[in-house]
C-alpha cells in the first residue's frame, strides 16, 4: 500500500467588516474542509489605533477585520476552539498585542497555553520595506519582536513567534535573488537581536531557532520559484549550522507557508487567474525536500475587489484537488539527480550569498533599512518589471497581449465581488465606545501603567500586556501607551536615492513636459499623496518615479498622511496637480474628504486623478466628487498615464489664462 505524505495547511487569507461576520466566515471555510485560519486585520487595528481615530476613518473593516479589544477577539472565534485550532495572524507593529488578546480569549476558553498553534507574522523588517505597518522605530521594534519571541518559546512551545516573511517584498518587486537574501538577511537580524539579549542562551537558543518560520510567495515562474525554495532550504541550513552553531535537524529545518503572487493577478481577463493561481501553487508543493507547509491562495477576482466566499471556496478546492486527487503526495522528491535544477539552485545561492555579503557590510538589515539600501533596491527592481510589460518583453496574457476577448459571465451581475457595509464603521465605534464605558477605570489606570514601566524599564512586554487584554484596554491605548515611550517612525521611501532606469518611450512625454512648464511658467509639480492608512506604496513609488524621469517635480513623503496633510503640503508646495493612491477599498470616504477641504482652501482648480482598486460604480462616484481621471491596474503603461497628466496640467492652464 502506497504511504501518502500528510498534506500542507489548507488555509485562505480572511477577514472584513465585523468580528462577527469574520467568525461567520471563519466557521463556514472551516466546514468546508479548511484545516487553519488565516486572520486579515482591518488597517487601524495593524497600525495601532482605535476604529474611532480621526486616521481610522473610512479603514473600519476594509482590508480585515477591526479588532478594538478583548470583546471583538473574543466575538471573532466564537464557538472555534483555539486548543484545536492552527491560527496565523497577518500582524506586525502590534503582534504583542494581538497576540496578548488570543492568549486572553484562550485563557477564558479554559486552553491550555502549551496546546496553543498558530503563528504570528511579526516581522516588522517588510514593514518598512514593502507593506507599510510599521508603527515605531527600528531598535523598539526589534525589541518588541524579541519579547514576543523569548516569551513563546517559554510558555507557548507550539507557537510560531515570527514569521521572516518575504511574501510581500516580491509584491513590492523583489527578484528571486532579492526575496532570498533580504529575507534571510531579516532572520539574521532577529536571531541577532535575541542572542545580544543573553535572554535565550545555549538550548533555550536552539529552541528559539527552531520556532522561527518563513512565509514566502510563489510567481509565475514555477521552475525559478521552485528553485528558490530549494535555495531557501540550503542557505537556511547554512546559516543555522555557520553563524548560530544548530546542528539538530529539527531546529535548522526550513519551515515555511505562502500566499501565492497577488501582484500578478490581473483585472483584464481576470478568468485566466485561476491558471495562475494554479502554477503558482506547485512551485511550492511539487518539490518534497523544499514543501510548503501551510497553503494560501487568492481568489481569481482579488485585482476586481474583495472576494465572496464563493471565490475563496474556489481556491480552497483548488489545494484540495492537488492534494487528494494527484499522486504528488506519494513521492519522494522528484527534482532530486536533475542536473538543471542543482545548476538553477545553485546560481541563487551564490547571488544571494553575495547579496548578504553587501548587507553584513553595511551593519545587517537594520542599517540597510536606516540607509535606504532594501528600499531602493525594490523600487529599482519593480520600476524594470513594469517597464518590461510595457514594452512587451514580459507578455502577460490579455493585458499586454491577446486582449481582444469574450465578456466573462464571472465579473457581471450584482454581488460579483464583496462590499463591506456602509454602515459598519458607525456601528463598530458605537460597540467600542460602549466598551469603554463598562470597564473599570481603576483597573485600566493600572494595567497601563504597568505596561508603560515594562517599556520603559526593558522589561518583557508580553505579560503586562495580556494583563491589559484583561483589563479591557483596547488597541488604540496600547499604542498610544508605547508611542509615548518609542516614539513614531517614517520609513525612508526609495524614491529620491532610486538609481534613474533607461526608460524607453519618453521622449514626447517629456517634450510635452518642457513644453506645459514653458507655457505655465515653470516646471509642472505633481504632488503624490497616500490618505488613510494603506502602506501599499508600490503604485505610487512608481508614478513618483516616472514623473521624476518625465522632468515633473515631484512631491512624495511617504505613506500614512491624513487628507488635511495632503491639502496642506498642495498648497505649501504650490502643485498644478495631485494624485492619491488608495488599494484598501477606502477611497470614497478618503477621496470625498480631499476633495471638500481643497475646496474649503480655495484650491478647487488643482485637478485630482486617483489611482487604486476601484469598481466601476465607484469611478462613477469619485468623478462626480470633482475627480478629474481614475486609474486602475488595468492602467498598467506608465507613459500614458504620464501624457495624460502632462495634457490635464496643460488644460488647467488654458483654463486660468
Amino acid at each position: 500500500m502506497v504511504v501518502r505524505d500528510k498534506p500542507w495547511l489548507f488555509r485562505t487569507y480572511a477577514g472584513h467588516s465585523t468580528a462577527m461576520e469574520s467568525n461567520k466566515l471563519y466557521r463556514s471555510n472551516l466546514a468546508k474542509g479548511q484545516t487553519g485560519l488565516s486572520v486579515a486585520f482591518d488597517l487601524p487595528t495593524q497600525t495601532g489605533y482605535d476604529s474611532d481615530h480621526p486616521l481610522a476613518r473610512g479603514e473600519v473593516g476594509k482590508v480585515g477585520v477591526p479588532i478594538s479589544h478583548l470583546g471583538d477577539m473574543r466575538t471573532l472565534f466564537d464557538g472555534i476552539p483555539l486548543a484545536e485550532m492552527n491560527t496565523s495572524m497577518t500582524i506586525n507593529a502590534c503582534a504583542a498585542w494581538l497576540l496578548s488578546l488570543y492568549i486572553a480569549t484562550a485563557d477564558e476558553q479554559g486552553a491550555d497555553r502549551t496546546k496553543l498553534q498558530g503563528t504570528t507574522q511579526n516581522d516588522i523588517i517588510k514593514e518598512y520595506l514593502s507593506r507599510g505597518t510599521y508603527v515605531f522605530p527600528p531598535a523598539p521594534s526589534m525589541r518588541l519582536t524579541k519579547d514576543t519571541i523569548i516569551f513563546t518559546t517559554k510558555d507557548l512551545p507550539k507557537w510560531n513567534p515570527m514569521n521572516v516573511c518575504s511574501y510581500h517584498l516580491q509584491e513590492a518587486g523583489a527578484t528571486p535573488v532579492q526575496e532570498l537574501a533580504f529575507a534571510l538577511a531579516n532572520a539574521i537580524a532577529i536571531l541577532d537581536t535575541v542572542k545580544k539579549s543573553g535572554e535565550a542562551e545555549g538550548a533555550a537558543f536552539g529552541e528559539v531557532v527552531g520556532r522561527i518560520s518563513f512565509f514566502v510567495n510563489a510567481g509565475m515562474r514555477f521552475i525559478t520559484e521552485m528553485c528558490k525554495m530549494r535555495a531557501f532550504v540550503d542557505l537556511w541550513d547554512e546559516i543555522c549550522v555557520e553563524r548560530y552553531g544548530i546542528t539538530d535537524a529539527k531546529q535548522k529545518l526550513f519551515r515555511y507557508g505562502v500566499q501565492v503572487n497577488s501582484l500578478g493577478l490581473t483585472e483584464q481577463q481576470p478568468e485566466n487567474n485561476v491558471y495562475r493561481i494554479l502554477l503558482e501553487m506547485l512551485a511550492v508543493t511539487l518539490s518534497k525536500k523544499a514543501r510548503a507547509r501551510a497553503v494560501q491562495l487568492p481568489a481569481w477576482n482579488e485585482a476586481l475587489g474583495l472576494p465572496r466566499s464563493f471565490d475563496q471556496q474556489w481556491s480552497l478546492r483548488m489545494q484540495q484537488v492537488v492534494a487528494y486527487e494527484t499522486d504528488l503526495l506519494e513521492y519522494g522528491d522528484i527534482f532530486d539527480g536533475s542536473t538543471e535544477i542543482a545548476r538553477k539552485v545553485q546560481e541563487l545561492k551564490e547571488e544571494a550569498r553575495a547579496e548578504l555579503a553587501r548587507i553584513d557590510a553595511m551593519g545587517g538589515a537594520v542599517a540597510a533599512i536606516e540607509n535606504s539600501y532594501m528600499k531602493q533596491q525594490l523600487v529599482e527592481s519593480n520600476t524594470r518589471r513594469l517597464e518590461a510589460i510595457e514594452r512587451g518583453e514580459q507578455v502577460v496574457v490579455g493585458v499586454n497581449r491577446w486582449t481582444e476577448t469574450e465578456p466573462s459571465p464571472l465579473t457581471t451581475g450584482e454581488g460579483a465581488i464583496l462590499t463591506v457595509p456602509e454602515g459598519v464603521e458607525a456601528e463598530q465605534i458605537a460597540r467600542l465606545q460602549a466598551w469603554r464605558e463598562a470597564r473599570d477605570p481603576k483597573a485600566v489606570a493600572a494595567a497601563l501603567a504597568a505596561l508603560k514601566s515594562a517599556a520603559q524599564e526593558g522589561r518583557n512586554i508580553m505579560e503586562p500586556s495580556i494583563v491589559c487584554a484583561k483589563a479591557g484596554i483596547t488597541t488604540g491605548e496600547w499604542g498610544t501607551c508605547l508611542r509615548e515611550v518609542f516614539g513614531e517612525y517614517r520609513a525612508p521611501t526609495g524614491v529620491g536615492r532610486a538609481a534613474r532606469v533607461d526608460t524607453q518611450g519618453l521622449d514626447e512625454v517629456r517634450k510635452g513636459v518642457d513644453a506645459v512648464s514653458e507655457k505655465i511658467g515653470r516646471r509642472i509639480k505633481f504632488l503624490v499623496g497616500k490618505p488613510g492608512l494603506d502602506g501599499h506604496s508600490n503604485g505610487a513609488e512608481q508614478i513618483a518615479v516616472r514623473a521624476r524621469d518625465c522632468g515633473m517635480e515631484v512631491v512624495y513623503e511617504g505613506i500614512r498622511l491624513t487628507p488635511a496633510e495632503i491639502v496642506n503640503a498642495a498648497l505649501e508646495e504650490s502643485v498644478h496637480v495631485i494624485g492619491l493612491s488608495i488599494l484598501s477599498g477606502s477611497h470614497v470616504p478618503l477621496v470625498r474628504d480631499v476633495m471638500e477641504r481643497l475646496r474649503a482652501e480655495g484650491l478647487a482648480d488643482i485637478p485630482v486623478v486617483v489611482g487604486g482598486i476601484i469598481p466601476p460604480e465607484d469611478e462613477v462616484q469619485l468623478k462626480g466628487f470633482g475627480v478629474t481621471a481614475v486609474y486602475t491596474p488595468k492602467n498598467f503603461e506608465l507613459n500614458r498615464i504620464m501624457a495624460d497628466i502632462v495634457a490635464i496640467v496643460d488644460r488647467q492652464g488654458q483654463k486660468a489664462a
